[in-house]
């Protein structure tokens, strides 16, 4: 018993191991594995979805407003009081002038059919099938939109954790480096060679080099839960970024090509102000067709019994039938300028979405000219961050072997660190800065 009791232990183990290997698989990432990863579990994306479907039956809706409806009745009615008339006495041999008030009717009656209603003619009901069209195709592009805007925000958040890990692994290096220092002149001090405050004041460099690994810690921490957050991944999962800093770096610093116009019309947001200006002009014709006629059809048949009993549902109780056919015509005349006021607002804002696209050639041709200044004015910074990090090390390294052999001292090197880090800072900052410029160019030639 023992025995299988230890197998089965061993197998569980086993598949637990294996599953968690599986999950670990499944949550490495490229940069666009984690893009398509956010498009299919953002819960943002998901309402999107959402949108599109509902516009689709709003489509479907607005057709079968004019396909025919047919709705049925039935009722079953018990008089407590049946109606009285009042009959002219001549009627019944009295004197002229005096009335009889006779019931008419039986106490209890019932009845039960269907009308079918079907439109033939109604402005509003064409335009509205086209106006329904281009609210599936806004909702299209509004989910496309938020894809783009997903993806960008995916590719900032990798950005973010690849520059924070990069700056963690500087930071070890030097709490290494602090740490030998550290010990190499408390030995120094401790051989009569050196101060005690030269010994506080290599402490207090390995403290500082301390702080900055807590604090890049920290900053993966935040960039990584940003990541999983965009990406729609637990916050309890772990995710491994395969990818490294300088795959994105690298082609950005070559010589760059000159970098031609791109076609606004295709972009995204002059799409959709196209669209927003097919609605608004849905919308005119709309208000304008409340000028036309409607004309309608129905159907109605019919059955009903009548009887002083409550059961009338014997079959000695006879159902009369009754049926008709019609149409119905509604003619609009006069509405003392209300519907003129309407045109005219819906006109309006007609002329208001033609301006706002033609605003949008203007805007999307700024953002890609401000785009393009933009990397190449990171491309630039963070070459001289690049130089100005070099030189701070090369003066950091300088500075440790002179305060080795006795010729700096020990709150010079102290100084000479604060600038590494600080340029080591500065370089972070014209990473992602060179980065994100990079993903907003894309962005705004329509290339996300």
């Amino acid at each position: 018993m023992k025995t299988k009791t230890k197998q089965l232990t061993t197998l569980l183990i086993f598949f637990l191991l294996a599953g968690g290997l599986k999950a670990q698989d499944d949550l490495k990432f490229t940069l666009a594995e984690a893009q398509e990863y956010a498009l299919k579990h953002s819960y943002v994306i998901q309402n999107s979805g959402l949108d599109v479907s509902a516009a689709q039956k709003k489509v479907w809706e607005t057709i079968a407003m004019g396909l025919p409806q047919v709705s049925g009745s039935a009722n079953y009615t018990k008089f407590l009081n049946l109606p009285v008339s009042l009959i002219p006495g001549e009627f019944f041999g009295e004197e002229a002038g005096t009335y009889i008030p006779v019931k008419f009717g039986q106490d209890y009656n019932s009845d039960f059919g269907f009308t079918v209603d079907q439109l033939i003619f109604d402005g509003s009901y064409i335009v509205g099938i086209g106006s329904a069209k281009v609210y599936l195709q806004m909702a299209s592009q509004t989910k496309e939109k938020t894809e783009i805007d997903i993806k960008h925000a995916v590719a900032q958040s990798y950005f973010m954790v690849l520059a924070a890990e990069e700056n963690l692994k500087v930071m070890k290096e030097n709490l290494l480096n602090s740490k030998k220092l550290e010990n190499d002149t408390r030995a120094m001090y401790e051989n009569g060679f050196s101060e005690e405050q030269d010994v506080d004041q290599m402490r207090l460099l390995v403290q500082k080099a301390e702080n900055e690994i807590l604090k890049a810690e920290r900053e993966i921490r935040v960039a990584r839960m940003v990541l999983k957050y965009t990406m729609g991944v637990d916050v309890e999962e772990t995710l491994q970024l395969t990818e490294r800093l300088d795959e994105f770096l690298d082609p950005l610093l070559k010589e760059k090509e000159t970098i031609g116009g791109f076609d606004y019309a295709s972009h995204i947001d002059f799409r959709m102000l196209d669209t927003q200006r097919q609605l608004s002009m849905k919308e005119f014709k709309l208000a304008r067709s409340a000028y036309l006629p409607k004309l309608s059809g129905f159907y109605n048949w019919s059955k009903t019994a009548y009887g002083n009993s409550a059961n009338l549902f014997k079959s000695s109780v006879p159902w009369f039938k009754s049926s008709m056919v019609g149409f119905n015509l509604t003619v609009p005349i006069f509405t003392s300028g209300q519907q003129r006021a309407i045109v005219k607002q819906a006109q309006f804002a007609y002329q208001q979405a033609e301006n706002n696209q033609k605003l949008a050639e203007q805007t999307l041709q700024k953002d890609y000219l401000t785009a393009v200044a933009d990397i190449e004015s990171a491309v630039d910074q963070f070459r001289n961050d690049v130089d100005n990090k070099q030189l701070a090390r090369k003066i950091y390294d300088k500075t440790t072997i002179k305060y080795n052999n006795g010729i700096s001292s020990s709150v010079e090197l102290s100084q000479t660190e604060t600038q590494y880090i600080q340029a080591q800072a500065a370089w972070v900052a014209s990473v992602i800065q060179l980065l994100n410029s990079k993903i907003t160019l894309d962005k705004a030639i329509g290339k996300l």
